[in-house]
């Protein structure tokens, strides 16, 4: 006798698995299958339903908007400004200095978070190029999640003070303003970083409605959600969209080891595109 509020069958979540691989690419091996029921049971709760058969039957029917509210419960959005602060440093030590004599004539850099989520890296990105890259350049941060939710959180730009546990004393004096009264424990990102960030929704799986070319990308705790293939064409697709030299930037537990060869590792999971 099970004491779970809702029933959750192996055909329950063999069903979350398909939905969830058709339409975001996530592979979810069983061992997540007590995480899928924790989550979801909440959605099932808020929602006033009666099982995971009705809820799932729901997101069929309702789309989109109810896909990315599916996929936002199971995965895991929380990180922080300057998480793995050694790509930030080659960013403005190695990347940048090359940008600017490579694009001198364009007078443009463009760097895509790939799966931005609540904005702390791409905020990270634009402090980075705001303190490297000389006036006059036209540097911007694209930034792109699958779930809506996130990216406004991303857009307001108001964080808990402890999300600031990777910056310096100096930078978050120059970048952030800190909240008072009602706001205190509490800091907002300054609207001159918010200005050179574009930030969207896209669906890594379709097609992407980027309209700049891009220098550099950042993806990185995305892929751990993805089998083999997925992570494949994913790869391709970024190499693709990379310039000759272009730089991609992944997630510590993440590899493109037999995986896309159309990367060199560079160490500490920053790759370079060789073809």
């Amino acid at each position: 006798m099970s004491d779970r509020e809702f029933d959750f069958t192996q055909a329950d979540f063999s069903r979350v698995q398909k939905l969830v691989y058709d339409f975001a690419g996530i592979d979810l091996n069983d061992s997540k299958k007590n995480l899928v029921y924790n989550r979801l049971a909440k959605r099932i709760r808020f929602l006033g339903m009666q099982s995971f058969d009705d809820y799932l039957d729901f997101v069929v029917a309702q789309g989109e908007q109810e896909f990315v509210q599916l996929i936002n419960a199971i995965t895991t959005n929380l990180t922080f400004f300057f998480r793995e602060n050694h790509h930030f440093d080659y960013l403005a030590q190695t990347v940048i200095p090359q940008l600017l004599k490579k694009n001198s004539g364009s007078k443009k850099i463009r760097i895509w978070s790939a799966g931005c989520s609540t904005g702390e890296e791409p905020y990270s990105i634009a402090i980075v190029l705001k303190e490297c890259v000389p006036a006059g350049w036209d540097a911007k941060v694209i930034a792109t999640d699958l779930d809506t939710t996130v990216v406004q959180t991303a857009i307001d730009g108001v964080y808990k003070d402890e999300r600031l546990k990777g910056v310096t004393e100096s930078r978050k004096k120059r970048w952030f303003l800190k909240g008072s009264g009602a706001n205190e424990g509490f800091v907002r990102v300054k609207s001159e970083l918010q200005q050179i960030i574009e930030f969207g929704q896209i669906n890594l799986m379709n097609d992407w409605p980027l309209k700049d070319s891009i220098d550099v990308i950042f993806c990185r705790n995305v892929v751990i959600y993805f089998d083999k293939p997925t992570q494949t064409k994913l790869f391709n697709r970024y190499a693709d969209k990379l310039p000759e030299h272009g730089y991609l930037f992944i997630g510590h537990s993440e590899s493109l080891y037999k995986v896309c060869d159309r990367f060199e590792l560079l160490g500490q999971t920053i790759y370079k595109k060789i073809n």
